[in-house]
């Protein structure tokens, strides 16, 4: 009994002791390489793509109503238009209802506007790098560049104001007064098969430089 005991005390000859030891240094490494494989998927589904951060561009439809209420306005009064802002986190989408401001400009107008906000049509690079006026009209994000809450139009003052900080803006969107860092942000329009389109985008709030985060 002790001699057959004594059989498994035997750790053979050193070519078995080096094939144990290799095929145990395999699996350790094998096991190593397949942890890290999983790790950089998880991560990777984690991290924003480059199509969010860099941008391709998605477009989404303005309530047919509110857009033929704009055209035909006087120019003199911003006006709210709805939409459905489709978004994708990840693999997860959702809608909401969300809105932009929409004016209305003569060619007196668009005059107007590229003087009170040349920091619309700065150099490329240093401004935007879209066409502000499209159709005759020019749309705003509904965002107050301060810290991200929603202005409203105030019809008794003709001004933009923000309820939260009291930031004002003309209705070209130049900055007034409050802490904002910087006039309105405008939106790309486009007209597609009969209907004006937006890009919704996210600009970086409380910096005095416009500052794409993301299209959507």
């Amino acid at each position: 009994m002790s001699e057959h005991a004594s059989a498994y005390d035997d750790p053979g000859t050193p070519q078995e002791i080096s094939r144990r030891t290799f095929m145990a240094n395999a699996t350790v490494v094998l096991g190593g390489l397949v942890g890290v494989t999983l790790a950089i998927s998880v991560i990777g589904s984690l991290v924003p793509t480059s199509e969010v951060l860099s941008g391709k561009k998605m477009w989404s439809a303005l309530d047919s109503a509110g857009f033929s209420k704009l055209q035909g306005s006087d120019g003199n009064v911003p006006l709210k238009i709805f939409f459905t802002h489709k978004s994708q986190d990840g693999y997860l989408e959702s809608q909401s209802q969300e809105y932009v401001w929409g004016l209305k400009l003569t060619p007196d107008q668009e005059q107007q506007m590229r003087a009170a906000r040349p920091d619309l049509f700065a150099q490329k690079g240093a401004g935007v790098e879209f066409n502000v006026f499209t159709m005759g009209f020019v749309i705003f994000s509904p965002i107050c560049p301060h810290l991200g809450c929603h202005y409203n139009w105030d019809q008794a003052s003709t001004k933009f104001i923000c309820p939260c900080h009291g930031s004002v803006y003309d209705k070209f969107g130049k900055h007034l007064a409050g802490p904002a860092p910087r006039g309105l942000d405008p939106l790309p329009l486009r007209e597609q098969s009969g209907k004006a389109e937006i890009t919704w985008i996210q600009y970086e709030t409380a910096v005095p430089d416009r500052v794409i985060i993301a299209y959507s």
